[in-house]
């Protein structure tokens, strides 16, 4: 009697999925996307330059929210002129003749004129509790010292802003080039991982722009005073360099876990080797944040950190993946985040008493 014969699953069928194409008609199909791509982002592109005040308004708000920021406990005095900031200072005691600066560490002098018949007069009045808006208004300063630099600096800014507007229709249009060419099943992880990551782009670009941002500059400002050196005004060119690679550096970079959990699903990597890869990946994670900051070590830091969790974040998911006990493990990540959550409100509750002890 002859053996059955066994109906291969619908899986086999699956031979790629698509018409079969010469390499000719590949080449052509590569062509079409590179066409498209390149229109999406010369609309961006044009987008961008014609709303090139909107974007510098954007790229300039970190240095308003560095302004804000206070590190340490001396005392801040800005001087205003009207309505401008002149200059900032920070005082050795809270009396400067008959002023009375008072005790907050934010403080503004207001510098007015007075008319007295035919002599004018200037007058100092103490502002102990400025809003923020007039605190912003005292960050740093952008300027062009070369003729050429506001438009070439806008042709950066267009080119940068223009992949940020237009990258989920570049990535479509790649997409569109490569689906075909996959499995069902393959198509359904891909376009998972394509939801994922485009989430996880924005976020970090979200993470550098409203947390890291800020601080990396301030922290600049105060290395530069520490020095001996001020900085009233910072090259816009260079500035707008930094903050575009810096946003563009750290989106990419939380792209991490796509990566390694793509190559843990088609067998490349495994939990064992993501794990014994942990000394080299802090390694490289300290890189990229050199690499993508500015080049000191609290910027590197403050970018490696994020990375580093990722990346274990990316572990925990293969591990995950490999347990056949669903309920054990369940129970033993429940135990780990559970002594997460304690250690991290055992920080807090100590910075705050740390601080209210300063």
């Amino acid at each position: 009697m002859a053996d059955p014969i066994e109906e291969p699953r619908p899986e086999e069928f699956e031979d790629g999925g698509g018409p079969v194409k010469t390499f000719l008609e590949h080449l052509e199909d590569l062509r079409w996307m590179l066409v498209k791509s390149g229109a999406a982002l010369l609309v961006g592109m044009i987008v961008c330059l014609y709303a090139t005040d909107k974007v510098v308004w954007i790229l300039k708000r970190p240095l308003e929210q560095a302004a804000l920021l206070q590190i340490g406990h001396q005392q801040k005095v800005l001087v205003r002129f009207g309505a401008d900031h002149v200059f900032s200072f920070q005082p050795t005691t809270n009396r400067i003749g008959a002023l009375d600066l008072g005790t907050n560490r934010t403080v503004i002098v207001q510098i007015e004129p007075v008319a007295e018949g035919t002599n004018i007069l200037f007058s100092a009045r103490v502002d102990r509790d400025p809003p923020a808006g007039v605190l912003a208004g005292s960050a740093t300063d952008l300027i062009y010292l070369d003729p050429a630099a506001p438009f070439m600096s806008s042709l950066h800014l267009a080119f940068f802003g223009g992949i940020l507007l237009t990258a989920p229709f570049i990535f479509y249009f790649v997409g569109q080039f490569v689906m075909p060419a996959l499995k069902i099943k393959e198509k359904k992880y891909f376009l998972r991982a394509f939801g994922i990551g485009v989430g996880l782009f924005a976020a970090g670009v979200c993470f550098c722009y409203f947390i890291i941002m800020p601080r990396a500059l301030k922290f600049a400002e105060l290395f530069a005073l520490w020095m001996g050196i001020k900085v009233p005004d910072w090259r816009a060119e260079t500035y707008f360099s930094f903050v575009t690679k810096f946003m563009l550096g750290m989106g990419l970079g939380f792209e991490l876990p796509v990566v390694l959990l793509a190559l843990v699903k088609i067998g490349i990597l495994n939990y064992a080797q993501l794990r014994a890869m942990r000394r080299y990946m802090i390694v490289v994670n300290l890189i990229l944040g050199a690499l993508l900051t500015t080049p000191e070590v609290f910027t590197q830091i403050m970018m490696a950190i994020p990375l580093q969790l990722l990346y274990e974040i990316s572990v925990a998911i293969a591990w995950w993946w490999e347990q056949e006990d669903r309920a054990r493990a369940r129970r033993r990540v429940l135990w780990v985040a559970l002594g997460v959550v304690l250690a991290a409100l055992a920080a807090w509750l100590a910075w705050i008493f740390w601080h209210d002890r300063r």
